[in-house]
C-alpha cells in the first residue's frame, strides 16, 4: 500500500540595502538585481518555502526546528545544500517527492528568463523529472511589502509518498 502526504511552505525574507552587496538567490541559482535578501543564511526565500512543505509533509516540523538561526553552523549556510539534508532525512523515513509547486510573490525580480534554470537546478535534487517541479511567480498588485519592494515570500506545496 502507497501513502500519500501533502506539504505546505511559506517564507519571508525583506531586502538587504543595496550597499550590503549580497546576492539575490532564488531556487539555488542567482539572479541579477540590485538587492539579495537578508537573513542567517544564504535567504534564498524559495528554498525555505520548499523545505518547509518537505518537511511538513513527512511530519517532520520545520526549518526552524531543523537548522535554527540562533546557531551560527547555519550563518550564510547554501540553501541548496540544507535542502540535500532535508531530502536525506526524508529518504531515510521512506518518503519520495512525487511533484512540487513553488511560488515567489513580489513585484521584482521577474523570473521568467530564470524559471527553467530554477527548475534545472533544483529538481535533480529533489530526485524529480523537471516536468515535476513547477517555478512560477505572482505579483500582489503593488499590495503590502511585497507590493512596496521590501521583501519578497514564497509558498510550496509538495506531494510526497511512502510505499
Amino acid at each position: 500500500m502507497t501513502a500519500f502526504r501533502v506539504g505546505q511552505g511559506f517564507d519571508v525574507h525583506r531586502f538587504a540595502a543595496p550597499e550590503d552587496g549580497r546576492p539575490l538567490l532564488l531556487m539555488g541559482c542567482v539572479i541579477p538585481h540590485d538587492r539579495g535578501l537578508t537573513g542567517h543564511s544564504d535567504a534564498d526565500v524559495m528554498l525555505h518555502a520548499l523545505m518547509d512543505a518537505l518537511l511538513g509533509a513527512a511530519g517532520l516540523g520545520d526549518i526552524g526546528q531543523h537548522f535554527p538561526d540562533t546557531d551560527s553552523a547555519y550563518l550564510g549556510a547554501n540553501s541548496a545544500h540544507l535542502l540535500t539534508r532535508v531530502m536525506g532525512d526524508l529518504a531515510e523515513r521512506g518518503w519520495q517527492v512525487v511533484n512540487a509547486d513553488v511560488c515567489l510573490i513580489g513585484e521584482r525580480p521577474k523570473i521568467g528568463p530564470y524559471r527553467l534554470q530554477m527548475r534545472d537546478r533544483i529538481a535533480p535534487l529533489l530526485g524529480l523529472s523537471a516536468d515535476a517541479l513547477n517555478v512560477k511567480a505572482t505579483t500582489t498588485e503593488r499590495l503590502g511589502f511585497t507590493g512596496r519592494g521590501e521583501g519578497l515570500a514564497a509558498q510550496a506545496v509538495v506531494l510526497v509518498q511512502r510505499s
